[in-house]
């Protein structure tokens, strides 16, 4: 796989460079006028130039990443071939090129400062320079960018003046390393272990923007419950929550519960809730432990590239909240092996009444 660089075309003294790039004339289509797009980057001086993102420079700007490092007390004692702050710049580059080592990810870095003196480095001291580091100061820097980046009109970062969020988890390979293997353990079956050490990842998401709000991750033995419920620290009333049913466990909805955050979990068709009353909608009373909720059931479209499929779905949201699920609209989109479904639950507001007894 070939992985791309940075684009960097004007170069100024401070500034990355400039080598205009040929205009592509396709044969069939020859352009009678052409126009050649340059771009000017900042960058700092010296050993500090490869610490930028380009263009997303300005998102993480060179004083927010020395302010995260003055915090934590990982500045440099001595300045060295490969400062903190450009090692910061190389950690969140590497998550861009995920594909690419450290020495490949600092060649995208570099790429285009040819006219500015650039330490020669390995990818042993690269990584070294990642383990002096450490993890302290890259918590402060997500803590510093972390929140809903919404606007007033961003599409579904709203609902009735409700901030909707949602929470999900992943797993995610990391190297086979005996130190990894030692911490994290392997899958294993009945005739051998097979596949790589794995994390498991969940993050608290804005729904409009996919900004992530929170996020906490560990052992994959642990589980992506387990890791949800740190979520609850970011969680707060003036939120609505949306849980898939991995998430939709008595104490798991206590827990969110206990933020004040509204919540829209859907339930597994396995569980059957009991019914306290019913309200004039469909929907009726139940009680999940200590929590009691309103249980929705309703049928969803889903489309596919290979057609559509209807099934029933029983939602469970807080009693308090008194919301209903009425009509399905298209808005966000997961994947179901290859093809891509898309599905939402549109919220209305319910009325109050007391329910009717069964």
């Amino acid at each position: 796989m070939i992985c791309g660089g940075f684009g960097h075309e004007k170069r100024s003294p401070g500034r990355t460079g400039s080598r205009p790039r040929q205009p592509f004339t396709a044969p069939e289509a020859p352009l009678s006028d052409q126009c050649v797009i340059t771009r000017e980057i900042t960058v700092a001086k010296g050993l500090f130039a490869p610490g930028h993102l380009g263009e997303l420079t300005q998102i993480v700007p060179f004083e927010m990443v020395d302010a995260a490092l003055t915090e934590t007390g990982a500045v440099q004692q001595r300045l060295r071939k490969i400062p903190a702050r450009v090692v910061v710049y190389l950690l969140l580059a590497a998550a861009l090129f995920e594909d690419c080592g450290y020495l490949a990810v600092w060649r995208k870095l570099t790429a285009a400062l040819e006219a500015i003196p650039v330490a020669k480095v390995t990818g042993t001291a690269l990584w070294d320079a990642r383990t002096r580091l450490g993890v302290r100061p890259m918590r402060a820097l997500f803590d510093l960018l972390r929140g809903p980046a919404t606007a007033i009109r961003t599409v579904g970062a709203l609902f009735k003046g409700l901030l909707t969020v949602a929470i999900d988890g992943t797993y995610l390979d990391v190297p086979d390393s005996p130190l990894h293997r030692a911490r994290l353990g392997k899958s294993t079956n009945q005739y051998a272990t097979s596949g790589y050490p794995q994390i498991c990842l969940t993050a608290l998401v804005a729904w409009g923007t996919r900004a992530v709000l929170d996020a906490a991750f560990g052992p994959r033995s642990s589980g992506e419950t387990a890791y949800g419920k740190r979520l609850m620290r970011s969680l707060h009333a003036g939120m609505i929550v949306l849980l898939d049913r991995g998430f939709s466990s008595n104490t798991f909805l206590a827990a969110v519960a206990g933020t004040e955050a509204a919540f829209l979990a859907r339930v597994s068709a396995a569980r059957k809730p009991p019914v306290l009353g019913r309200f004039d909608d469909g929907s009726y009373l139940s009680r999940f432990g200590g929590v009691e909720v309103r249980i929705i059931e309703c049928e969803i479209t889903i489309t596919t590239s290979q057609g559509r499929q209807t099934g029933l779905y029983r939602l469970a949201t807080g009693q308090e909240g008194a919301l209903a699920a009425v009509t399905v609209r298209p808005a966000m989109s997961r994947k179901v092996g290859m093809p891509r479904l898309t599905v939402a639950v549109e919220l209305q507001e319910t009325p109050t009444g007391s329910p009717r007894t069964p």
